[in-house]
């Protein structure tokens, strides 16, 4: 029995030691291995800087710039850490990470299916994508100007100044409604004159100052135009519809459609048009026949009558 104790006892010391030089001649390349992630890693951002500096210099889209860049430096980190291994004699560790990887890959996937989804639809994005960097966009009732586009969401900012960061899912799978896309938007405000109004002498007015404005656009393309919309109860209402450049949409559609409106306003008025407010009928039921009135002007009266 004591025997036995004693060569298990010097079993374990010998593997130990056998153990301990395996790892003693094992630390120059693993030592060598972390040396070549590290410079790898470096490399990598040196040279991703690089390519991103003449990516963003040459490509239109810098979304896709930016995405080829960061897609480039992944790729150098990963070459670098399987060299690593390969030069540190861990090639059967690396085997090993490969296949736990791909077993982890499938059971992450179902994990977070939505984080996998979302960066799916970022590559996607990144080479066939509805819009660009400063186009005014809406998605899902967020309008705003594209920002940034990363891997699992869309970055946009709000007129208001608020950031919205839209799942890329979202972006690939729900309508895009891009206002800059071709550089064009076509606004619209309604007028209402008097019944007593000669209409066509109100549509040549405003047609005049369309016609005369710089901000509005004036091609055979882009027409723009006056209609007849509807006879309401007090008004005869004009539909004015012009087209404008959008290089910045969101002021465009506020100062000069705010423009235009003043400018008409100003015309129908200097050329005595009757712009009347909206008629209230009032109806009285259950037999009133008398109803107090008092003048704005009158002095206040706590005991009124019915009036004559």
């Amino acid at each position: 029995m004591l025997l036995t104790q004693e060569t298990a006892t010097e079993t374990i010391v010998n593997a130990a030691e056998h153990y301990y030089e395996q790892v003693l001649s094992l630390l120059p390349r693993i030592a060598l291995g972390i040396f070549v992630i590290v410079a790898g890693i470096l490399i990598a951002q040196v040279v991703t800087n690089f390519f991103k500096k003449r990516f963003l210099k040459k490509a239109e889209d810098p979304l896709m710039a930016r995405f080829l860049a960061q897609a480039v430096k992944i790729i150098l980190i990963l070459i670098a850490i399987m060299m690593a291994l390969e030069v540190a004699g861990l090639r059967g560790v690396a085997a090993g990470i490969l296949t736990a990887a791909g077993g982890a890959a499938i059971i992450l996937g179902f994990a977070f299916q939505d984080i996998g989804k979302n960066f799916l639809a970022g590559i996607i994005l990144a080479f066939n994508r509805p819009f660009g960097v400063n186009d005014t966009i809406m998605i899902d009732n967020h309008f705003g100007k594209v920002m940034a586009l990363n891997f699992r969401y869309t970055h946009i900012k709000t007129s208001d100044g608020r950031d919205i960061y839209i799942p890329n899912s979202d972006v690939l799978t729900k309508p895009v409604e891009n206002y800059t896309a071709d550089g064009f938007f076509r606004l619209e405000f309604v007028v209402g004159i008097g019944y007593e109004d000669n209409i066509q002498s109100a549509k040549e007015i405003v047609m005049q100052i369309l016609n005369d404005h710089p901000g509005v656009v004036h091609n055979d393309t882009h027409e723009n135009f006056v209609i007849e919309n509807e006879l309401a109860a007090s008004t005869v209402n004009l539909k004015v519809f012009f087209w404008v450049h959008t290089v910045d949409y969101r002021r465009a559609s506020r100062v000069l459609r705010g423009e235009i409106i003043k400018l008409v306003k100003e015309a129908f008025t200097k050329a005595k048009f009757i712009m009347p407010g909206d008629i209230t009928e009032i109806k009285l039921y259950g037999g009133a026949q008398d109803i107090p009135l008092r003048l704005k002007s009158d002095p206040p009266d706590d005991n009124l009558g019915a009036s004559n």
